[in-house]
């Protein structure tokens, strides 16, 4: 899946011009939480976001530093937040260049991104023009709108088992000595777990597998150290008797 898949088309900008106070009135409107900024020819030069007017001098959130404080921080980022909490305008509170995607993002990249820059909302460029939004709340709207029922298949309690045993074989949280039982789409999953954590991971693993109806947890908590192998245990081997030797002699 990419970005022009779940992105929102329908997207609203503001000038760098405007007032602070239009830019609140468009998003409460709107009801959304940030907006593209352009300049007079409509190109991108900003991103304003409800979290810019968080630190505000009219609530009396605005940053107060020290001497000490200013001093390491540095005349030039003092001056940036005294303008960015005082500013009457759109460009003077905005975030410049923001970070842009292009529309055949996969939607995997564009979740690292959100994650490694802290950003919740990326404007979709197709060239020099905005093509779209993509917010964390895309993500629901896209998950919402895949319906399981179309993914849903029929399959015999045979399929659905080799599906089950499938999904489970390769994880690394996958029960020892694991028994995976069908009936009439009922999964039914016995073994042993080692946290509450792998238990999760195994019930979820088995109810993500089409046509499957419910599963009963039967799998038990480990209360001793694991076998060598997963599932059946570990084979027992028999060491051959070796011969004594002076060492092996009583004192």
């Amino acid at each position: 899946m990419r970005a022009h898949e779940i992105m929102s088309r329908h997207v609203v900008t503001i000038s760098a011009d405007a007032p602070a106070m239009e830019a609140i009135k468009t998003m409460l409107s709107h009801h959304i939480s940030g907006l593209p900024v352009v300049d007079s020819g409509g190109k991108l030069v900003g991103i304003l976001s409800e979290a810019d007017f968080i630190r505000r001098a009219e609530v009396g959130t605005e940053k107060r530093r020290g001497r000490w404080l200013s001093l390491l921080a540095g005349s030039d980022r003092v001056a940036l937040d005294f303008a960015r909490q005082h500013g009457r305008t759109v460009g003077e509170i905005m975030t410049p260049d923001p970070i842009t995607i292009d529309e055949d993002m996969p939607v995997e990249q564009i979740v690292r991104l959100m994650e490694t820059r802290n950003v919740k909302r990326f404007p979709v460029m197709r060239g020099d023009v905005i093509a779209g939004m993509v917010t964390r709340s895309d993500f629901l709207t896209a998950i919402a709108n895949l319906s399981l029922d179309d993914q849903a298949s029929s399959g015999t309690d045979d399929d659905i088992r080799a599906q089950v045993v499938a999904a489970l074989s390769q994880a690394a949280w996958r029960p020892c000595a694991l028994n995976v039982s069908i009936h009439d789409g009922v999964v039914t999953l016995k073994g042993t777990v080692k946290n509450d954590n792998a238990r999760k991971a195994a019930i979820i693993a088995a109810e993500n597998i089409s046509s499957v109806k419910r599963v009963e947890d039967q799998l038990s908590r480990l209360t001793r150290p694991p076998p060598e192998e997963d599932y059946g245990g570990g084979d027992i081997v028999s060491l051959q008797e070796e011969p004594s030797t002076a060492d092996d002699e009583p004192l």
